[in-house]
């Protein structure tokens, strides 16, 4: 009797490499003698929808792997669906599980982070009251990089690359327009309550660059008072100060800064308040207190969409853990992440491992309070040696008429190939 169906879903916040780990799922599931790999349209939410496609249908060969490995964004759409705890909402686990039965599934991946690992825990937890027969593995994704037990997850180390290119090119931007002027420019980054992507802005220091002079992540206290002082001290010693904030700075009290804009009462389903405004709120209070020119950077969505700028470990971890998911299930697991074990700095090594999803799911790894300074306005060397090993390295897009190609479920032609223009 042959194998069944794989089932595979994008969920949360999109990365550089999340089209990687697809990528990985399905030729694996291919290779391992799979008959179907189905794809949920808008992760569980859309499934419950019956909205899926079989992926066969939009990858057709080894180049069109290579070109979803090199796409940005969710390729499948992602959702942020919050499934209800088995006892409150049956009804739901039973739908789900009978699509699941109709289309023979037999292992379901869940590409995601924190809030994905939640989904899969819950429906493994309902399989075994069930008796169900289908496996489910989670694989890791998220810029955030605080996912627990591994030691990073694919996404980051592309965002994290991006960052400290864009940091960079934001402070030789600013020291053209230094003369006799004073300027703050005030850099917002993403992460809620982990500060892995903002310190990776310092990164951006090096023999041609003297990268950030005050980074703050959200693991230490934000007084608006001391980066105010902070600042004032910066420029008495030079005319351009750059900070780097996360967008998840909060006070004491545990007020994020943002919350002093309008727009941060907006929740999503799972609770999380809107973030956005805070480099533009300490830009403000900077022109108020000190009175000079200043600039407020918001990075946004480009942390994660950059894929023309991704890392090479990256990619090919994200691609490999992908693949990890399948084996995992093959190999008769079930309610397990595959996790990233660093085996060596230099050269840099990894290798995949499973873990009990009920250890990872609605955890959150933060940045060590000692690869902080003692002021908490930036991080140290052992931050650096850990981030700096993921950005190595570089996937050259695939360029057609000078723009990156991008594999899309609009993309009708295949033929793109011998398109004249092609880089």
């Amino acid at each position: 009797m042959g194998k069944g169906n794989v089932l595979v879903g994008q969920s949360g916040g999109p990365t550089a490499v999340i089209n990687s780990s697809l990528a990985g799922v399905f030729k694996t599931a291919m290779e391992r003698g799979y008959n179907k790999v189905y794809g949920m349209r808008y992760g569980i939410q859309g499934f419950l929808d019956e909205q899926y496609i079989d992926m066969a249908d939009y990858v057709k060969n080894e180049l069109d792997i290579e070109l979803l490995k090199r796409t940005p964004s969710a390729f499948l759409g992602t959702c942020r669906y919050k499934l209800p705890e088995i006892h409150e909402d049956r009804a739901v686990y039973e739908r789900i599980f009978e699509l699941l039965d109709k289309l023979d599934i037999e292992v379901f991946v869940y590409i995601g982070g924190n809030d994905s690992m939640d989904t899969i825990r819950k429906l493994f937890d309902y399989s075994l009251l069930t008796g169900a027969k289908q496996k489910f593995v989670g694989c890791p994704k998220t810029i955030d990089n605080d996912l627990a037990i591994t030691d990073h997850t694919p996404g980051f180390g592309s965002a994290a690359k991006y960052i400290a290119t864009s940091t960079k090119e934001v402070i030789c931007d600013a020291l053209g327009f230094s003369y006799k002027k004073k300027n703050v420019i005030i850099i917002e980054i993403m992460g809620r309550n982990a500060g892995w992507l903002t310190g990776a802005s310092a990164l951006s220091k090096g023999e041609d660059c003297e990268g950030p002079d005050l980074v703050y992540l959200p693991e230490v206290p934000f007084s608006v008072e001391q980066f105010t002082d902070s600042v004032k001290e910066k420029l008495e010693q030079k005319d351009v100060v750059v900070a780097v904030v996360s967008e998840g700075i909060r006070t004491a009290e545990g007020k994020y800064i943002c919350e002093f804009t309008a727009g941060s009462e907006t929740k999503d389903a799972f609770g999380h308040i809107q973030m956005t405004g805070t480099a533009a709120y300490l830009s403000e209070v900077i022109h108020r207190e000190i009175g000079c020119k200043t600039r407020a950077v918001e990075l946004s969505t480009l942390q994660r969409a950059a894929a023309h700028l991704s890392s090479k470990i990256d990619v090919d971890e994200a691609f490999n853990v992908g693949g990890a998911t399948v084996k995992a299930a093959d190999e008769g697991n079930s309610g397990v992440m595959v996790v990233i074990d660093r085996i060596s700095d230099d050269p840099y090594m990894s290798s995949t491992g499973v873990y009990d999803v009920h250890r990872i799911a609605n955890g959150e790894k933060v940045v060590p309070r000692e690869w902080i300074n003692e002021a908490g306005d930036y991080v140290s060397e052992e931050f650096l040696d850990y981030v700096r090993p993921l950005i190595q390295g570089h996937y050259s897009p695939m360029m057609v008429a000078g723009l990156p190609r991008h594999l899309t479920m609009d993309s009708k032609n295949y033929d793109w190939i011998n398109n004249k223009n092609i880089q």
